[in-house]
C-alpha cells in the first residue's frame, strides 16, 4: 500500500501517519519527493484497510500496491535512481556508462594490461571474475582472494573502479573490501540469502536477470536487497533462455524500456554474456544504447583465444577501440554530453 500525502503535509503529517501505520503491525517508508511526500507501508499480505489512514490530517489518497515488488516499483518511488560507483553516477539521466575487462582474472599482466587500455579507450569501469560461477566443475573457477588482489591492484592503477561477482553469502565480506560495485551473477538472482546479505552492506549491486526469469521475478529478486536497506541496485539484462541456439541466449532488449517504466533503478545490458558471439556484441552494446540502457557491460581481453573463460564472446583490443569510438558518436547523437 502506497499512502499519498497532499502538498502542504507538513512532517507532524507524515509522522503521525507513519506511527498509526506502525501501530497496525506494518512498516512504514516515508519517500520524499520533489513536490509531495509518499509513505510506502511494507509487511502485510493481502489487503490493507486503510478506513484508519484516510481521514488522517495530509492524507490525498491510498493506493493498494499488489505487486510482489514495493520498494523497486515506481508507484512507491516515481523519481530515477541514481547509482554513485566510486564517483561514476550510473542512472536514467547521466552518461551511459561503459565496463569492460575480462570474464575471469587470469594473471597480473593481463588484468593490468586490460585495465589500462580500457582507461585509454575511455571505458568507465573494469571488470573481472575473481570467483567464477562455471557450468561444469572441471572448468577454471577463478583465482579467488588473489584474484580480488590483482583486481584492486589494476583498479588502483588504471583509475576504474572494480566491478565483480559475489557468489556466496559468506564471501560478501571479503568482496566488499576489494570491489566498487557487486555482481550477481544470473545464476544467482534468486539467491535470497545472497541477496538479503548484499542489501546490508552500504555498497552499490549489479543484479544480473536469471536466464529464465521472468520481468516480475527480476524486480522482486532486487526488493530482497532494498528491503535490508541498500537502494544502491542496478539492474542488468544479460540474455534469456530460448528454444533458439544459434546464440548463447536470446538479448530482450525490450526489457529496458519497459522496466524504465515500471522501475526507478538503473539498467545496463551485457551484449557478451547475451550473444556469446565476439561478431555480434558491438552491435548489439549499440542496440542497447539506443533503447535507453544506462550502460553496457563487455569483456575485452588481450589475447581471446587463449582466454580460460569466454574467449570466443570477448572483444579484442582493436574491437574494444572501435566500439569505444563508435559509442562516443552514439552518445552525442542520442544528445548526452
Amino acid at each position: 500500500m502506497l499512502i499519498v500525502m497532499n502538498h502542504s503535509a507538513s512532517q507532524s503529517d507524515v509522522d503521525a501517519v507513519s506511527e498509526i501505520v506502525r501501530e497496525m503491525g506494518f512498516r512504514a517508508e516515508p519517500i520524499p519527493g520533489s513536490e509531495r511526500t509518499a509513505i510506502g507501508v511494507l509487511g502485510n499480505h493481502g489487503y490493507v484497510d486503510d478506513t484508519k489512514i484516510l481521514d488522517l490530517p495530509g492524507v490525498q489518497r491510498v493506493i493498494h500496491v499488489s505487486k510482489p515488488y514495493k520498494l523497486v516499483s515506481r508507484d512507491f518511488h516515481p523519481e530515477n535512481t541514481i547509482v554513485d560507483v566510486a564517483g561514476i553516477k550510473v542512472g536514467q539521466g547521466c552518461r551511459p556508462v561503459v565496463v569492460g575487462g575480462p570474464c575471469a582474472v587470469e594473471s597480473e599482466e593481463q588484468i593490468i594490461k586490460t585495465a589500462l587500455f580500457v582507461r585509454k579507450c575511455g571505458g568507465d569501469m573494469l571488470r573481472g571474475g575473481a570467483f567464477k560461477p562455471r557450468t561444469g566443475p572441471h572448468c577454471f573457477q577463478g583465482l579467488r582472494e588473489e584474484g580480488l588482489k590483482l583486481l584492486a591492484k589494476a583498479g588502483k592503477e588504471s583509475g576504474l573502479p572494480i566491478v565483480t561477482e559475489v557468489m556466496s553469502p559468506d564471501n560478501v565480506g571479503l568482496v566488499a573490501e576489494y570491489a566498487d560495485l557487486l555482481q550477481v551473477g544470473a545464476r544467482n538472482m534468486q539467491n535470497f540469502d545472497l541477496l538479503r546479505e548484499l542489501g546490508k552492506i552500504r555498497k552499490p549491486v549489479l543484479l544480473k536477470r536469471g536466464m529464465s526469469a521472468t520481468v516480475e521475478e527480476f524486480l522482486a529478486a532486487a526488493e530482497y536487497i532494498l528491503a535490508e536497506g541498500n537502494e544502491q541496485v542496478i539492474l542488468c539484462e544479460r540474455g534469456i533462455r530460448t528454444y533458439e541456439t544459434a546464440t548463447r541466449n536470446t538479448l530482450d532488449l525490450s526489457v529496458v524500456p519497459l522496466i524504465k517504466e515500471m522501475s526507478h533503478l538503473p539498467i545496463m545490458v551485457d551484449p557478451s554474456h547475451a550473444t556469446g558471439k565476439r561478431s555480434l556484441v558491438s552491435p548489439m552494446a549499440k542496440a542497447a544504447l539506443v533503447s535507453g540502457a544506462d550502460g553496457v557491460l563487455v569483456e575485452v581481453h588481450p589475447e581471446p583465444e587463449k582466454a580460460l573463460s569466454d574467449g570466443p564472446q570477448s572483444l579484442t583490443f582493436p574491437g574494444f577501440e572501435q566500439l569505444m569510438c563508435e559509442i562516443k558518436q552514439l552518445t552525442k547523437f542520442l544528445g548526452y554530453c
